[in-house]
């Protein structure tokens, strides 16, 4: 299995991904490119290309700005949409073909506070629903060749900074009782790439937040 692993400013942190992934007995790649522009998230996926047919595309880049409602400016709403909503569209039509040869699977990220919003986080959330809108037209598009869905996390790895006992605020209103890790998105993107009958679907991995405990 290789795995193609997209940075734009955490050269870091991709070579760090790409040395777990070989850890585990694969191989990878790293790429840079800004998603903020669309020739950009092209030609990264012709880059991607060089080295072989795609079998997966799970774009997850994002723009998570706080801002409250009557401070939003026009700059809030295109960094969102630009990153979270545009980015995974272009980068989903250049992927297509390829992934229709090899009957691939596209995966997005959205959020599962799009059940229970949350204040300061208009501009965000709007172009996650937009992502939502996205996978399951896309889903129809692009079938039967590919097959498309999305995970939609709840509170996975707090912020850095927010103290413990607003980590106990947000765990009290978690039925399963803790906030998710990395590694529950993980198994979730692979649960709906590997899953033959499944398409149009996003699976919430939230631990019961969105039930209203």
């Amino acid at each position: 299995m290789h795995v193609a692993v997209h940075f734009h400013g955490s050269a870091e942190g991709a070579r760090e991904t790409a040395q777990e992934v070989e850890a585990a007995g694969g191989s990878a790649s790293i790429h840079r490119a800004d998603l903020y522009d669309p020739a950009a998230c092209r030609a990264l996926v012709a880059e991607v290309l060089e080295g072989g047919e795609l079998d997966l595309l799970v774009p997850s880049a994002a723009n998570f700005e706080r801002v409250a409602l009557d401070e939003i400016e026009d700059g809030h709403v295109s960094r969102a949409f630009g990153l979270n909503a545009e980015a995974p569209l272009h980068l989903a039509l250049a992927a297509a073909a390829s992934l229709r040869r090899q009957g691939g699977a596209i995966v997005f990220v959205t959020d599962a506070a799009l059940t229970r919003p949350h204040r300061h986080y208009l501009p965000y959330l709007m172009s996650k629903a937009a992502v939502r809108q996205l996978m399951q037209t896309l889903a129809v598009e692009l079938a039967p060749e590919v097959r498309v869905s999305a995970v939609a996390p709840g509170t996975v790895l707090p912020p850095p900074g927010l103290s413990p006992k607003a980590i106990d605020s947000l765990v009290a209103h978690i039925p399963l009782g803790h906030v998710g890790r990395a590694e529950d998105v993980a198994e979730a993107v692979a649960h709906l790439a590997a899953s033959e009958l499944v398409t149009g679907h996003e699976l919430v991995v939230d631990g019961g937040h969105r039930l209203g405990a």
